[in-house]
């Protein structure tokens, strides 16, 4: 570690990225240089599970642009974006704010799913990654890639690898084998020397193609 400067983090981080940094600098020749390269930037939760779940469905195979106007107007139907408010809208009110047939019924599934504790919210944090995955996809319009996004962005779990991610994929495929094509046995190869921080290291891996972060 001779010679790289770690960046320095705000209060807001995520308490095991410094060490995590730490580690991937030491472990990994791709994140002793990239890591560096991002200062001030990293990981950061945002609003509440349900809200960050029914984003993700809105957002589904259409534009980022597309997706933040259809939300903006599916959630200024409800009086407050909750299981229990969506689930007394009308389709024909949540099929005019554009929002397709199927996208309204997986809403409404994944509000039943919550009013309905069908989900385990306050067990999460004790749950490891696989069981909060199987209750995730349990629910209509939520596969497994999404449920690791809600993992890495909402409930901030250091480790997790979403192998079909294609963003990560393109990046390995850059930084690692000379944009050669990569499988998901070359990816958990690369990642073997990540973890247990694979979330950070795959958040550096998004960063080296868009600076800017994304949040889920």
């Amino acid at each position: 570690m001779v010679g790289v400067v770690l960046p320095e983090f705000g209060p807001d981080a995520p308490a095991y990225w410094q060490d995590a940094c730490r580690h991937l600098v030491k472990r990994d020749r791709v994140m002793k240089k990239l890591i560096p390269q991002h200062a001030g930037v990293c990981l950061q939760s945002r609003g509440d599970a349900f809200v960050t779940l029914a984003r993700s469905i809105v957002g589904q195979q259409i534009s980022v642009k597309a997706a933040q106007s259809v939300w903006e107007r599916f959630a200024a139907l409800p009086r407050k974006m909750t299981p229990q408010h969506v689930l007394k809208l009308k389709v024909d009110d949540m099929r005019a704010s554009g929002l397709s047939a199927r996208k309204v019924e997986y809403l409404v599934d994944l509000a039943l799913h919550f009013a309905n504790d069908q989900v385990h919210v306050k067990q999460w944090e004790s749950m490891d990654d696989e069981a909060i995955i199987a209750e995730l996809v349990a629910i209509r319009g939520i596969g497994r890639w999404t449920a690791e996004m809600f993992l890495i962005f909402h409930l901030m779990r250091p480790n997790v690898l979403p192998l079909d991610d294609v963003g990560l994929q393109h990046g390995i495929s850059r930084a690692y084998f000379s944009g050669e094509p990569v499988s998901r046995s070359e990816i958990r190869e690369v990642a073997a020397s990540w973890a247990p921080y694979c979330s950070v290291a795959t958040w550096y891996i998004w960063r080296s193609l868009d600076p800017v972060p994304v949040n889920y």
